[in-house]
């Protein structure tokens, strides 16, 4: 469980939070296993699912065209634990894959039981709200 915490302590959404509520968030996961070509996510379909890397590799496809590789230590998802929206690429796995997965459905009663880590979660939501605006700022005054 030490390295999925310290795993969440890189992830933005989670980066916030105090390590008793991140180990409290590693807790909550469950192993899932994949098999070599199985989709993990597929792109453009609804998701509930954050997942953290273990063991294994998997491919990000976007529009099918492989534009990264995943590895131990890396995470995908994050953002499907609050609004379940499509998912920006699929991604497969690479001979065996084993990840610690957090749904959805055990996500949000966590945060209501312990609201300590909604703030957190909060702020870190904004900073990307306000990354992004930025981002689309800076591209409308170069346009």
């Amino acid at each position: 469980m030490a390295e999925v915490v310290d795993v969440l302590r890189e992830v933005p959404l989670f980066s916030g939070l105090p390590e008793k509520e991140l180990k409290r968030v590693a807790e909550n996961m469950t192993e899932r296993t994949f098999s070599d070509g199985q989709e993990v996510t597929s792109q453009d379909a609804r998701g509930n699912w954050f997942f953290v890397i273990e063991e294994g590799t998997a491919s990000v496809n976007r529009d099918g065209e492989t534009v990264r590789n995943l590895g131990p230590g890396d995470y995908f998802g994050e953002i499907a634990l609050i609004d379940k929206g499509a998912r920006s690429a699929t991604i497969v796995a690479n001979g065996s894959l084993r990840c610690q997965g957090l749904s959805a459905i055990a996500f949000r009663p966590l945060v209501q039981t312990h609201p300590e880590i909604a703030w957190p979660l909060l702020e870190a939501l904004v900073e990307r709200l306000r990354d992004a605006e930025a981002r689309a700022g800076a591209g409308a005054e170069r346009a």
